[in-house]
Parts: structure tokens; C-alpha cells; sequence
């Protein structure tokens, strides 16, 4: 059932124009467009963990409760940590979620466009309401079972894809800090791990461990027998 038109509790000044900067925080203006049409559940979708060395890509999909907008949505990476966990738990609580992960097995296998993509559809397919209508953020749609439009920018331009946006990346992190418990000495809880030069330091010292991407250059090259440079 459409839920009926509600007062917006999201502000912002949205950005139309195709690869233009965004000004303000995401709105709520897209979804609601929609809505007037009659075209709901409205999702939107983004991923976490594109450029790591290890970990897999988790990929969130969200449909926002039109009435419950929570306030101070934006693309997680302009928020700080706590900002972050604060609005992870506002969406959880008034929201339709979902996660998917692409380990880096499929990584290696599919190239990590590819393995992102799938996870974002796989998130998608797993909400408990089917949507009607998905916005995706970057260039490249999903495979999905109704209308998809990818937006550039689109964490910094859409409500709904900026709020998948944070759940990705609090998930992602919450995962990360745990595979550095398991496995101590590469920093994983510290740096999420992406190539920063403590991480390669514990690669030249440890070598790879099973979350390792091993199509990544600096992986690839210490398990070619290159040493590698920390700095």
C-alpha cells in the first residue's frame, strides 16, 4: 500500500543537472516525485569498500519511511565516525534495510566493478518490500526487477541513496574492526584495510591472509615475490 504524502523532515538543496557539484546535503525530492505518482517503494543503494586491499565490498539498500526522514543525511564519507553510528541506528529503526557483502573471492574472480555491482542487486533483492523503483549511486545500473536510475554523486544528491551509503560504510567498518581481533598485526580495525603504509608494512611482515584481494597490485606483487615499499 502507498503510504500517503507526508510533511518532508529533510532539507536540502538538490542538484539536477547531470556532473554537476552538489551544493547542499541530499533530499528527499526524487523519492517524493515518485510518490506523487503513485510509483512506491522507492530504493536507493550504494556500496563500501571499492579501493581496500582486504575485506570484502558491502553494499546497502534502503527504503526511507517518507514520514521519518531522519535528519543530517549525507554521503558517509562527510560524516565523522559518530555522526555515522548516530544516524546507522535512526535509519535502522525507521527504514526498510539491506545488506549483501562480495567477499574477495568474488572480487578477484569478477573484477571489483563487477563484484559491486552485484552485491548492490543482491542488497536490493533482499529488502523485505520489493521496490518499484531503485536509485544507485555512480554510473552504472543494476540488474534489478523494476526501474533503475544511477545517479552520480548521487550520496551527496538523494536522501534514500545517501542513507544506503551510511549503512554500507558502518557495516563495512563494524566487519572490519572484527577481522582485525581475528587477525591480529594487520591493523584492519585501524585503517578498514586500504592501502595506507602501516597495512603494507604488515603485508611485507605477515603476507597476505585469506582477506586479501589478490588481484590488488600490492598484493599481487608480494605474492609475485616483489618486496614492498611501506612508504
Amino acid at each position: 500500500m502507498k503510504p500517503e504524502p507526508a510533511i518532508e523532515l529533510f532539507s536540502g538543496v538538490d542538484v539536477a543537472a547531470k556532473g554537476a557539484a552538489p551544493t547542499s546535503t541530499p533530499t528527499f525530492r526524487r523519492e517524493r516525485a515518485l510518490l506523487k505518482r503513485e510509483v512506491w517503494p522507492v530504493a536507493g543503494c550504494d556500496e563500501a569498500g571499492r579501493g581496500p586491499l582486504a575485506g570484502p565490498v558491502v553494499a546497502a539498500a534502503v527504503i526511507l519511511d517518507p514520514r521519518r526522514v531522519p535528519r543530517g543525511l549525507n554521503d558517509s564519507k562527510c560524516l565523522a565516525p559518530d555522526e555515522r553510528e548516530t544516524l546507522f541506528a535512526k535509519i535502522c529503526a525507521t527504514a526498510s534495510v539491506a545488506v549483501a557483502l562480495a567477499p574477495p573471492e568474488r572480487i578477484d574472480r569478477d573484477n571489483i566493478l563487477r563484484a559491486s555491482l552485484w552485491a548492490m542487486a543482491q542488497a536490493v533483492r533482499a529488502l523485505p518490500e520489493a521496490p518499484r523503483h531503485v536509485f544507485v549511486d555512480g554510473r552504472d545500473p543494476i540488474e534489478a526487477d523494476c526501474d533503475c536510475e544511477a545517479i552520480i554523486r548521487g550520496d551527496a544528491r538523494v536522501a534514500s541513496i545517501a542513507a544506503a551509503s551510511i549503512v554500507a560504510k558502518v557495516t563495512r567498518d563494524r566487519l572490519m574492526v572484527a577481522l582485525g581481533s581475528e587477525f591480529p598485526g594487520y591493523g584492519f580495525e585501524s585503517h578498514m584495510g586500504y592501502a595506507v603504509p602501516a597495512h603494507l608494512e604488515a603485508l611485507r611482515r605477515l603476507g597476505p591472509c585469506v582477506h586479501h584481494r589478490r588481484s590488488f597490485a600490492p598484493v599481487a606483487a608480494l605474492l609475485a615475490g616483489d618486496p614492498l615499499d611501506p612508504r
